[in-house]
């Protein structure tokens, strides 16, 4: 695949703004209450967050930087691992769920007691933040592991 990604001459910082662009729009025209970017290094992020910023603007929602997205058993630990994703949304209500969420997962972890009926309804809310439908939530959680989404590599 990278060998064709060469000979199209594809440009990893265009793709990824394309994907962030489409999700902006989906963001901004209701379709998902919380939509993320791909996840990417410090150093990606220091070429696309301005263009981020200017495509939030410009559909008028909002985005927050996170440095640590929260992690559950909708996708892999792999797939962001220290890497940035950026969210977009467009109610502060939404940022705020999402890191009372995070927050509750720590405190569960802190205590003991994110055991794996605590572990799925985390995954569960974070699903449902996301705008997934309840099926594709519960098919993703009755992996054996957490999958890891595809993204096109450079």
């Amino acid at each position: 695949m990278k060998e064709i990604n060469k000979k199209l001459k594809l440009d990893p910082i265009s793709f990824q703004l394309g994907m962030i662009n489409c999700f902006v729009e989906m963001v901004e025209c209701g379709v998902k209450k919380l939509a993320l970017s791909p996840p990417i290094s410090q150093e990606a992020y220091e070429k696309i967050g301005v263009l981020s910023e200017k495509i939030v603007r410009e559909f008028g929602i909002q985005s927050y930087l996170e440095k640590s997205l929260l992690i559950t058993d909708l996708q892999s630990e792999e797939f962001t691992k220290s890497k940035y994703s950026i969210l977009y949304y467009s109610h502060d209500e939404v940022l705020k769920e999402y890191l009372e969420l995070k927050k509750r997962k720590e405190e569960l972890m802190k205590t003991k007691q994110y055991d794996e009926k605590n572990r799925k309804q985390i995954s569960r809310e974070f699903g449902r933040l996301l705008s997934y439908p309840d099926e594709l939530i519960e098919r993703k959680l009755s992996e054996a592991e957490p999958p890891t989404p595809f993204v096109l590599e450079f």
